[in-house]
Parts: structure tokens; C-alpha cells; sequence
């Protein structure tokens, strides 16, 4: 595979782009928008103009790239390629009509990938003809840094398309993981109850620095509410609109906490402020007055009096919901080990690396104690805990022979 197909010019599609370039393959860009090309082309000039500047790349190396990258605003130009990776608008409809577009234009054994974070596969893809070559490539922003692919197998994704998208992944020096179709997917979708945890937290008493504090001494690279402020709290909340319209909301509590910050304006450090305050052209994490009254004001609406919370809960809680979630990932096959989840968490998420994964830390604690915890979470919400999925995912993964005698 020597060329690939990319259909969007925003952040994550010059990303790919950027990624293609970097393992000398040629990738061809195409959107609609003439503004979205030319942003997208001078983000790609900036991105090379500063890796040379800062001695990343020397300048015929940056020159090389550069000219591996062609623009388009026709999808015709798709004709000859191996693989097409949509990287469009988080949108079902948006999406759906890309791959219209695609069926009639590519040749008949060229990949079709979407890289949605979220959507069912399968209804992105469908009707497309030959569709056991459409599939999940979900890179992580920025895709030309993050090491992460997810690949999602769709309903009548063949072998041979896993086998050609993995292939293509290592080209690119990335860890290609395969998952199945599900909301959210592995990644995405224990990020979800993470998170939650982290803002039930606030409700509570603690308060974002010291979450994420708590967490980056745990050893992740960044703790949840850095990581929101930094992507941009308008995705979460887009995407929790987006699947209640389609009637996939989940069935447990989650925190207003960050609906409202979105609603008031508040998306993270391109607002220059979100959980945190941010001073122009700097992303330190700054105390925010505005953020504080809010999160009170919530713990009023819900008669909640502040406590202490120790920093062990806060770490107790939050690896604890990945640990859940993971283990009803396993039991539903969406996973097929507990392996692939740790990659997807090492690589994509900042799960630091010397605990393993969320999977391989569970099997490394005190399998009684564990189980106990989760049992008392499960008494007060279970529909969002389950000790019995856990103890049946740990029992099968992490049989006593090899999980010692925890």
C-alpha cells in the first residue's frame, strides 16, 4: 500500500495526513470546502516549518514530506488508491453520505475506513457495495503523535481487511488494536465511566486539581480534567447529544458538572478557561474562580454538603471504574483480552506504562480486597457497578496459576 485517501482537511485529517507522509506513503486530502483545504494546507506548512526550526526534521526531509501530501476538493481524485480513511464531521448523516460518494468512486477491493471515535460502524459504512472491506480506524489527535489506531471490525468486516489495516498501521509505526463495534468502543467507552467518576468526585467535595493531581501522581500523563480543558469540553458534550438523539444514552448517573461549564461558555483552553483558567498563549493550569462557584452551585441543587475526600478514594474510584467497564468489554467480546484493552490505554490514554493497563493493575491487586470495594460501590449504584462481571473476567483471564496467590 502506497497511497491513501483522506476526507477532511480539519485537525485530524491533516493529522493522518502528517502520519502517511512521515512513512513515506503519499496521501491525497480532499474536502469539499475550499477554506477547510486551505486551512488544512497551511497547518500542514506550519506543522514542517516548525519540526525543522526545532531540528526535528531536516528542511529536504520537511520538503520530501510536504510533497508526498496532495490536495483535492473532488472525490474522483480517490480513483486509484488502496485505502480511503473518511475523517469528516462527527455526524451519522454527514458520514453516511461521505460513503455514498466513496462506493461510486473507488475501486472495488480499496478500503473504506471511518474515523469516528463513537459511531456504530455499521451505520456509517452500510451500502457501501463490498462491504467486507469497510472497517474502524480511529486514530487519536494528534495522529501524526498519538501511537494508537483502533480498529473496529463491522459486521461483515472480512479477515483479510484486519489483516491489510493492521499491516498498514505498523507502516506507520502505530500500535493497530482490534476491537469490536459498540459505542464508543474500548477506548472511548471506559473513558466515559473514568470520567464520570472524576466528576461525581467534584459533586462531592474534591476539586479538579485535586483529581488530577491524585491521578498524575498515580502515573497517568495527565489527569481528566487537564485532558478535557486540553481536547475541548463542547466534544464530550456534542457526542452525549448526539447519542441520547439516537436513543444510546447510558442508564447510569452522570454529573452535570460539565454540561453546564460548556453552557456557560466554558470549553477548555481555547475559551481560556474550562475547569481551569488559562492566560493567553500559555497552557498552565490556573485557578478558576467562575469554575468553583459553579461546582458549588450544583452541590447546592443536589443538597450536597462538601467533604473531604482523600486522594487514595479518588484514585480508588477512577481506576476502579476503568477496571469495571473493562471487564464487561471482555465478557461481551468487544475485546478479545485483556492485553488489548492495556494497549488501548497505554497508548491512547496516558495509563502509565509500569502498571500494566487497567486490566493487568486489577490482576496485580488483592483479588478479595478488589471485589469487596467494587461490592460496596454496587450496593448504592448498580447500574453502574458489577463485582459479579469482574470476578468472573479476573477468574478467566487471571486464573490462580498465573495470578499468583492474590
Amino acid at each position: 500500500m502506497n497511497e491513501a485517501g483522506i476526507v477532511g482537511a480539519g485537525t485530524m485529517g491533516t493529522g493522518i495526513a502528517l502520519a502517511i507522509a512521515g512513512a513515506g506513503l503519499s496521501a491525497h486530502v480532499v474536502d469539499s470546502s475550499p477554506e477547510a483545504l486551505a486551512r488544512g494546507r497551511a497547518a500542514i506548512e506550519a506543522t514542517y516549518r516548525s519540526s525543522v526550526e526545532r531540528g526535528k526534521l531536516s528542511r529536504d526531509e520537511a520538503d520530501a514530506r510536504r510533497a508526498r501530501i496532495a490536495f483535492s476538493g473532488d472525490v474522483s481524485a480517490f480513483s486509484g488508491v488502496e485505502l480511503v480513511i473518511e475523517a469528516a464531521f462527527e455526524d451519522l448523516t454527514v458520514k453516511r453520505s461521505v460513503f455514498e460518494k466513496l462506493g461510486n468512486v473507488v475501486r472495488a477491493n480499496a478500503l473504506l475506513a471511518t474515523n469516528t471515535s463513537s459511531l456504530d460502524i455499521d451505520a456509517v459504512t452500510g451500502g457501501v457495495p463490498h462491504p467486507e472491506r469497510a472497517l474502524g480506524m480511529h486514530f487519536f489527535s494528534p495522529a501524526n503523535v498519538m501511537k494508537l489506531i483502533e480498529i473496529v471490525r463491522g459486521a461483515h468486516t472480512s479477515d483479510d481487511t484486519i489483516r491489510a489495516s493492521l499491516a498498514f498501521a505498523e507502516r506507520l509505526g502505530k500500535v493497530g488494536v482490534v476491537v469490536g463495534n459498540c459505542d464508543g468502543f474500548v477506548g472511548n467507552r471506559m473513558l466515559l465511566r473514568y470520567r464520570r467518576e472524576a466528576e461525581l468526585l467534584l459533586e462531592r467535595g474534591a476539586t479538579p486539581a485535586q483529581v488530577d493531581a491524585a491521578l498524575e501522581r498515580f502515573g497517568f500523563a495527565m489527569g481528566p480534567f487537564a485532558v478535557s480543558d486540553l481536547a475541548g469540553l463542547d466534544i464530550a458534550y456534542n457526542s452525549k447529544r448526539e447519542r441520547n438523539a439516537r436513543g444510546n444514552g447510558v442508564r447510569f448517573r452522570q454529573s452535570l458538572i460539565p454540561d453546564l461549564l460548556v453552557e456557560s461558555g466554558r470549553l477548555g483552553q481555547k475559551t481560556g478557561g474550562g475547569y481551569y483558567r488559562y492566560e493567553p498563549g500559555r497552557r498552565e493550569r490556573l485557578s478558576a474562580a467562575a469554575t468553583d462557584e459553579l461546582i458549588a452551585a450544583e452541590r447546592r441543587r443536589l443538597g450536597l454538603v462538601p467533604a473531604t475526600i482523600p486522594d487514595e478514594e479518588v484514585v480508588e474510584r477512577c481506576t476502579l471504574a476503568l477496571i469495571n467497564e473493562g471487564a464487561r468489554i471482555l465478557a461481551e467480546g468487544i475485546a478479545r483480552r485483556p492485553a488489548d484493552i492495556d494497549a488501548v490505554w497505554r497508548y491512547g490514554y496516558g495509563f502509565p506504562a509500569a502498571r500494566g493497563g487497567p486490566m493487568a493493575y486489577a490482576a496485580s491487586l488483592d483479588r478479595g480486597e478488589l471485589l469487596s470495594r467494587l461490592r460496596v460501590f454496587e450496593q448504592s449504584d448498580p447500574a453502574f457497578w458489577n463485582a459479579a462481571v469482574v470476578e468472573r473476567a479476573l477468574e478467566k483471564e487471571y486464573p490462580p496459576s498465573a495470578a499468583g496467590s492474590r
